[in-house]
């Protein structure tokens, strides 16, 4: 039986465009994988890297990837500026490209890394957007009564503010992972890495009555008893997409930017807490980040607000 080619000849063998292309997906694809089997990254994340590879594969098309240069890598994230992309998109192309050669190094597959050279631009970095005090509180008032499950979406706001938790990682909170007398849950962040987020006396509040008035009821419509905290109508575990979708609603009900999404209130959390005076290692921890670099984006968004805040009110501004 004939021993199946290395990624290395596979991508040496002379002949067809197509050839080059296959051998070069087969190589992308064996880097999802190992990402998924020995970076254990989330499935969410790898989604999006399997995005980002399908656009860097369909760009570099039939060139082979050890003869690519710091040019052609250049002229490719610049083409996804030119396509319109969101300058986070971009960020995360340049971090998931970079990633990729570093496991093409690994193979063998390259001797030198000419990603190590690619330069964000500080214009990707973009600022994410933040809810005043009072657009957070108007939103969280959103919910009336005479909606069907307003006890839930009351709950799943207040715990969105509150930890500062991102969508996913709500939509998969247990009813086992809430403590609430001691002010704190557990939840499960990317990589699955587990951390304990403090959690505020309003949205305590608000899960007590969730869980007392129709969580049980919700619960009753699943043939097995549900673990998650989060319901759907049909007793199944809240999804992101849905709650995607309520976050949208409520925040047209009451005039907020359409563009507002869960991660929303990620970002007001954090920028809300720095503003307070708190320590940027302690947000840091109540968010998930893995490098302070990550959180170090909120102290630029709070500067730009007080910049704001200056030349609007100070006589000599």
């Amino acid at each position: 039986m004939a021993k199946r080619p290395t990624k290395l000849q596979m991508l040496a063998q002379t002949g067809s465009p197509e050839k080059t292309c296959q051998a070069t997906q087969s190589i992308c694809s064996d880097f999802l994988d190992y990402l998924r089997s020995e970076c254990h990254l989330a499935a969410n994340t790898i989604d999006a890297y399997g995005r980002d590879m399908k656009r860097f594969t369909a760009h570099v098309a039939d060139r082979k990837l050890n003869q690519l240069s710091i040019s052609d890598l250049s002229d490719y994230i610049a083409s996804l500026s030119s396509e319109g992309l969101a300058p986070a998109s971009i960020a995360r192309n340049v971090v998931a490209t970079r990633t990729f050669f570093k496991y093409l190094q690994l193979e063998g597959i390259v001797e030198a890394n000419p990603a190590e050279l690619i330069v964000t631009q500080k214009m990707w970095q973009r600022m994410p957007g933040v809810l005043s005090r009072r657009q957070v509180e108007e939103f969280l008032r959103s919910p009336r009564k005479s909606d069907a499950y307003w006890q839930r979406d009351v709950a799943m706001l207040e715990v969105l503010y509150a930890t500062g938790c991102r969508a996913s990682e709500v939509c998969s909170l247990r009813v086992r992972d809430l403590s609430l007398a001691e002010k704190h849950l557990k939840c499960e962040g990317k990589g699955g890495k587990q951390r304990m987020v403090p959690i505020g006396t309003r949205a305590i509040k608000a899960i007590e009555r969730y869980c007392e008035e129709i969580r049980g009821k919700l619960a009753a419509k699943s043939p097995h008893p549900p673990e998650p905290l989060f319901l759907s109508r049909s007793g199944q575990a809240l999804d992101r997409i849905q709650l995607w979708r309520l976050v949208k609603f409520y925040a047209k009900r009451v005039g907020i930017d359409p563009a507002i999404s869960p991660h929303s209130l990620r970002h007001s959390f954090a920028t809300h807490l720095l503003a307070g005076g708190a320590d940027l290692r302690h947000v840091q921890e109540m968010l998930g980040h893995a490098s302070i670099q990550t959180t170090q984006i909120y102290t630029h968004v709070e500067h730009s607000r007080l910049k704001k805040v200056h030349q609007s009110f100070h006589p000599r501004a």
